[in-house]
């Protein structure tokens, strides 16, 4: 059962929208972990600094607030305010141990600061790789100056080692991000089959619509031309007999329409390039849909801007190029009032095919190339054919390098400019 394109489109909207939240709660509970593991290392080294302060002797007073005692300038630096200067390698041990034993396991450098003489007077690197592989960091130690001797403990991979205790969270969200491109990859496929199919359907309709009409005139003329007294009666003898021409043409032309777009089904449209006139080859084209002219009445001018408008291009597909766009101008008009141009401008040369007919609203304008895109406008038969035709002049055109250009308005008329390039 095919999905109506409709109800697709508003199912992958609510979709979209749905995956499009996911991803921003996701997003934001990855940073809302982020911000968690920031405060939570921040308390820790606080935590540790604490318990340096009471395994060590570095304050002459103990009834000091610890907190007033640090101070952070940066999120990887902290500053702890000491009275006396201690060896640097016992409060490298235990810095250590208390870094370790509340959880802190990332490398860090401590240095200790004298006021007396305004610089670090020793420094040591802590390599604690637990949950972390350190490496040894050459940067310079940040310097702070301050009227009170201090210990420094500089964390230098502080940002990896937190991203690295939100492993977890980070796996998680990019589980989650590749089952929701799977989710859409899948979306976009049933759309895309979904597509093809009505296409196909479409395409169907459309091909015995097109054939029914022509086969089944075809069959009762061809009764009529089995009736043994037909050849009493030779006037009607010769109108079935031309019906049956002008219904098999019609056939054919469809057929070649059929064939001309299973051709462009290549990834690359072959151009056999040749010098022609160009005016010529639209008198040709007139010449060879002069029956329909006819039939319609259409009143045709050509306004050639240059006698001699010779272009390097493939003739066999220009030709069918301006046939379609004649064609177009008479099927959607209700009196055919049709004028080809031809001029140069810029690189370009240009042909203009003009007409009175029903024109074609802004909407369709970008789509009427597209493959069995059709357009029906008021009591004009614009859906006839296989919306075939302009597909395979945007086709060719693009294997010239030219450009199209649509000027239309509903109601109004059409003109389609076609550009190619005059010469390599």
């Amino acid at each position: 059962m095919v999905i109506r394109s409709k109800a697709l489109r508003l199912g992958i909207l609510i979709s979209t929208l749905l995956v499009a939240t996911i991803v921003a709660v996701q997003l934001f509970w990855l940073q809302k972990v982020y911000y968690f593991e920031e405060k939570q290392f921040s308390a820790n080294i606080s935590k540790s600094i604490k318990g340096l302060y009471e395994d060590m002797d570095l304050l002459e007073e103990h009834s000091y607030n610890i907190e007033k005692l640090i101070d952070n300038p940066k999120s990887d630096v902290y500053l702890a305010k000491i009275d006396s200067l201690p060896d640097i390698d016992s409060l490298r041990v235990t810095i250590g141990d208390e870094l370790t034993d509340f959880g802190v396991f990332t490398d860090c450098r401590i240095a200790i600061y004298d006021k007396a003489t305004g610089k670090y007077t020793s420094e040591r690197y802590i390599d604690l790789p637990d949950t972390y592989h350190a490496i040894t960091d050459n940067s310079e130690l940040p310097y702070y100056k301050k009227d009170y001797s201090y210990v420094v403990l500089y964390f230098p991979h502080r940002g990896e080692y937190i991203i690295k205790q939100m492993a977890f969270w980070i796996v998680a969200t990019g589980l989650l991000l590749l089952v929701l491109i799977g989710f859409g990859s899948s979306v976009f496929y049933l759309y895309r089959q979904n597509f093809l199919t009505e296409t196909q359907n479409d395409f169907v309709n459309n091909f015995t619509h097109e054939f029914k009409t022509p086969l089944s005139v075809i069959k009762i003329a061809a009764d009529v031309l089995q009736q043994p007294s037909i050849t009493d009666k030779p006037d009607k003898l010769n109108k079935y007999a031309g019906i049956i021409g002008e219904q098999t043409a019609h056939l054919q032309k469809q057929v070649q329409r059929l064939l001309e777009i299973a051709f462009t089904d290549q990834s690359f449209l072959p151009v056999v390039r040749e010098h022609f006139n160009v005016n010529d080859l639209i008198k040709q084209a007139i010449n060879d849909l002069q029956p329909l002219m006819e039939e319609r009445e259409v009143q045709i001018t050509t306004n050639f801007a240059i006698d001699n408008a010779t272009i390097y291009a493939d003739k066999s597909h220009l030709l069918l190029v301006v046939i379609n766009l004649v064609e177009n101008a008479v099927k959607y008009s209700l009196k055919p009032v049709i004028e080809i141009s031809t001029y140069t401008k810029d690189s370009y040369f240009c042909i203009s095919v003009k007409d009175n007919g029903v024109g074609i609203r802004k909407e369709h304008q970008k789509k009427i190339f597209d493959r069995f895109y059709r357009v029906t406008n008021g009591n004009i038969q614009s859906s006839q054919g296989f919306g075939l035709g302009l597909n395979f002049v945007k086709k060719v055109v693009d294997a010239h390098f030219g450009k199209i250009e649509v000027q239309s308005e509903a109601g109004k008329g059409t003109t389609i400019i076609i550009k190619i390039i005059k010469s390599f």
